[in-house]
């Protein structure tokens, strides 16, 4: 008896694709995302899949994107408590970083080197406005917001290629041993230079 051929539509289709192949990249990097196991994963056909985003390069910008939209819905989560919650900027650098770790900072990179270039999505614009906003309550009425903006472009730098290179930039700096693979000093490091250099090492408050 032919198996039952399920009806979806396009995008529960995209979704699903985009599940899988996030599953695929945080399992095994960027070239573990191929049509064929996502194809087999979703239970589609090779050109099933390619009907919805084409080539493996544009499922993987798709996937890309995909992480971008992940990450904003992180920052906004973070930003929408902002003044109520213990170690914001904190949870800020962790959502970004915890998003690069699953592979996407691999992804970025790799994706980058072939060519793709960004735009400009201004899936961080939540993270300045926040920031920004904690600089002007706490009394810095004269702050620019390009250098707002700017503190939060080399977090976002910093983080992005830490999963690829963060073990290897602190060996160089002479750090040794466990400490230089793990992120969780460097992550701190983050954590206070923002809130030093932005003046906000006081909880902001309303």
């Amino acid at each position: 008896m032919p198996a039952t051929r399920i009806r979806r539509t396009p995008p529960e289709s995209r979704r699903l694709i985009l599940d899988a192949a996030e599953g695929l990249l945080i399992g095994g990097g960027p070239s573990a995302v191929q049509v064929r196991a996502v194809a087999d994963l979703v239970g589609m056909t090779d050109a099933g899949v390619s009907h919805h985003f084409g080539s493996r390069d544009e499922l993987l910008v798709a996937l890309l994107r995909h992480g971008g939209r992940r990450l904003r819905e992180s920052v906004d989560r973070v930003v929408s408590t902002w003044v109520d919650a213990e170690g914001a900027i904190a949870q800020l650098v962790a959502s970004i970083a915890a998003l690069y770790r699953d592979g996407y900072g691999e992804l970025a990179i790799a994706l980058h080197a072939a060519g793709w270039r960004d735009t400009g999505s201004g899936m961080l614009n939540p993270a300045v406005d926040a920031l920004h906003g904690a600089r002007l309550r706490s009394g810095q009425v004269s702050a620019p917001r390009a250098q707002t903006r700017l503190a939060v472009a080399a977090l976002h730098q910093a983080l992005a290629t830490d999963p690829l290179y963060g073990s290897a930039f602190r060996r160089s700096a002479g750090i040794t041993g466990r400490a230089a693979d793990s992120s969780t000093a460097q992550l701190a490091w983050w954590t206070h230079s923002l809130t030093t250099v932005l003046g906000l090492d006081a909880q902001p408050q309303r």
